[in-house]
């Protein structure tokens, strides 16, 4: 595994690289990430995997400041992956010249998280529009836990880099049903448990929420009485139809934002 801190040292050494795989990541690596790197070392000839915590992706200052910081750790992991390249550049190597706040992105940035983090996925679109146009990837891969992310980027590259492929994979869990995520790290064990608890009330419940929305009054009751300080939204969207081209089949998706304390999960079930 070769790390490379230098944007122009990498792009001499990826040029003639064919098939080439990119999983974009901002560190505090978990086996969601490993199961992505694993699918793009199968995929692809080489890949490449990046850290770099995306500060315009924050509304927030102390959930940037917050965010774990652990890269001894995913040097480690990534070695142990035998991944072909790690890049990690640093804030003036992607942003010269300062964040693109006028990028074109799908309107459904402004449903769900982007009612209650505006800009968030501009800042994560931009980003990787950056890295794609430093990398030139043949194919990028993104976990489905944030659906909506998901949904957006494949948008973007698919009118944008048609060549380019987006691959969503799927979201890896706990054995309790907890959702991989970076900021796991960051709650305590009994709002492990707790997140758990949410997990298995709605996945339990889906078929109901999905017959009668009226059922969501009563299960946001009960996620809140466990230790939830606060709920951006329970939704239920058909994923099919949500960026067109729509899909005939439907497919239907519980999506969910809630905090404990300032630690914010999203899910899809």
């Amino acid at each position: 595994m070769k790390i490379i801190l230098n944007k122009k040292k990498l792009v001499k050494i990826i040029n003639k690289e064919k098939k080439l795989g990119f999983v974009p990541t901002m560190g505090a690596i978990h086996n969601g990430h490993i199961s992505l790197i694993k699918k793009s070392i199968r995929q692809c000839n080489k890949t490449v995997v990046s850290i770099f915590i995306n500060k315009p992706q924050f509304g927030r200052k102390i959930d940037y400041q917050k965010y774990p910081r652990i890269l001894k750790k995913d040097i480690f992991k990534l070695k142990r992956l035998k991944i072909d390249y790690l890049y990690i550049p640093s804030f003036k190597q992607i942003y010269p010249n300062g964040p693109n706040k006028k990028i074109k992105i799908n309107n459904f940035e402004k449903k769900l998280c982007g009612k209650f983090r505006p800009g968030h996925f501009r800042a994560v679109v931009d980003v990787i529009n950056r890295f794609i146009k430093i990398i030139e990837p043949e194919r990028i891969f993104f976990g489905n836990k944030d659906m909506q992310q998901l949904k957006i980027i494949e948008d973007f590259v698919k009118k944008n880099y048609p060549k380019i492929k987006v691959v969503g994979c799927k979201t890896i869990r706990d054995k309790c049903g907890l959702a991989l995520s970076s900021r796991n790290f960051l709650l305590t064990a009994k709002e492990k448990r707790n997140a758990c608890k949410i997990y298995n009330i709605l996945s339990s419940k889906k078929r109901e929420i999905i017959k009668n929305r009226k059922f969501l009054f009563s299960i946001r009751k009960k996620i809140l009485k466990l230790n939830v300080s606060k709920i951006d939204y329970i939704k239920v969207l058909d994923i099919n139809k949500i960026i067109k081209p729509y899909k005939k089949l439907n497919n239907y998706k519980i999506f969910i934002a809630y905090y404990f304390n300032i630690i914010r999960l999203i899910d899809n079930i």
